[in-house]
């Protein structure tokens, strides 16, 4: 397969690039002196944050995913909010509000705003949908902007920025699920599974005790800002490109070429933004293993958590207990990541039904 050469990267950057990997290697020993297991999830937070992405993390309470988040802010030296969401929430309860302050001098009057909860480098949401559409929506513009309107001023969010969100998935009752809309503004849908015997058992043993264990800083936010650029300078060959661009095109329904199980299973198809977090991700992905180029591996290895929330099953599929995860096994399966035929005629060459 076709890779680039490592001088598409400036030598600085080669440099840099060497000692992300040594710090992403600090970064997992001082979670772990937290945070037992849960390798696979802290991988992908770390890949949402040199990619400028924000995640979504879905999990039964008491897997230790606030405790996760909180402890990723220390490591990496950043400041860190966390949002209880509750169905009495307001925007300004986030944002922020103007209030009327007096000017004791003077004795003129002028509104004040004072800083919400979103201004901070690292914003645990817990419990987003505990809180109604209105509130959720708050969340947006900071997200896509990294930016706060209130009263007509913009306020610029200091950087770098992460939102993290956690969903409960066995609590329905008084829960406003995510829109499509808002879903998508999520780089990453992860999964937080439970404990192997082993971990849980070492679980036990920490929490139990009274030895307090503490992290230590590897990286501050000027050193994250250059890395999240560096990630998208590295090179990507057509080739990868194309089987990003592949898989994702090959959910939509009203493709001619989308294998006949997406049109059996799916009632809809991801958007454009699912191609451009495919790419960034496996560049995050291949940076922080060393390597300066981008291959077919590291593009399979983040498609379920690009994927897992921007399509969405159809009845017959949910009836016969099919998940979105299922299809995307089923979709990498069917699309051949050596195939080297260009998409100028708009086909999906390689596609197997």
């Amino acid at each position: 397969m076709e890779t680039p050469n490592d001088r598409d990267l400036a030598p600085q950057d080669i440099e840099k690039v060497k000692r992300l990997k040594e710090a992403y290697g600090r970064l997992k020993d001082e979670i772990s002196k937290v945070i037992v297991g849960q390798d696979e999830v802290l991988e992908q937070l770390f890949i949402s944050l040199f990619s400028k992405g924000h995640a979504l993390l879905v999990g039964v309470p008491g897997l230790a995913k606030t405790l996760m988040i909180s402890s990723l802010a220390k490591v990496l030296d950043l400041s860190f909010h966390r949002i209880q969401f509750t169905p009495d929430l307001m925007p300004a309860d986030i944002t922020g509000t103007e209030v009327i302050q007096e000017d004791k001098a003077s004795g003129t009057r002028a509104f004040k705003f004072l800083k919400g909860p979103i201004f901070a480098n690292v914003i645990l949401a817990d419990e987003i949908n505990r809180t109604p559409p209105k509130t959720q929506a708050a969340l947006l513009e900071s997200m896509q902007e990294h930016q706060v309107t209130v009263g007509g001023e913009r306020y610029p969010l200091e950087e770098p920025f992460f939102v993290l969100a956690t969903q409960n998935p066995i609590e329905q009752e008084g829960t406003y699920p995510l829109p499509e809309a808002q879903l998508d503004r999520f780089m990453f849908m992860i999964q937080v599974g439970y404990p192997s015997l082993e971990e849980e058992r070492e679980i036990l043993r920490r929490t139990t005790e009274t030895r307090e264990a503490r992290v230590e800083t590897v990286l501050h936010g000027n050193e994250i800002l250059e890395l999240q650029e560096i990630v998208r300078r590295v090179p990507i060959a057509d080739q990868v490109l194309n089987y990003a661009l592949r898989l994702t095109r090959a959910t939509r329904l009203n493709d001619p070429a989308a294998p006949s199980f997406i049109k059996e299973l799916l009632s809809w198809g991801a958007g454009p933004r699912a191609s451009q977090y495919l790419v960034i991700a496996a560049k995050a992905k291949a940076i922080l293993e060393g390597r300066f180029h981008v291959s077919a591996e590291d593009i399979q290895a983040v498609v379920h958590p690009v994927l897992r929330h921007r399509i969405i099953t159809n009845f017959s599929a949910e009836a016969e207990g099919i998940r979105s995860d299922d299809v995307i096994d089923r979709l990498v399966d069917s699309i051949d990541p050596n195939e080297s035929e260009a998409l100028a005629d708009g086909k999906l060459p390689g596609i197997l039904n």
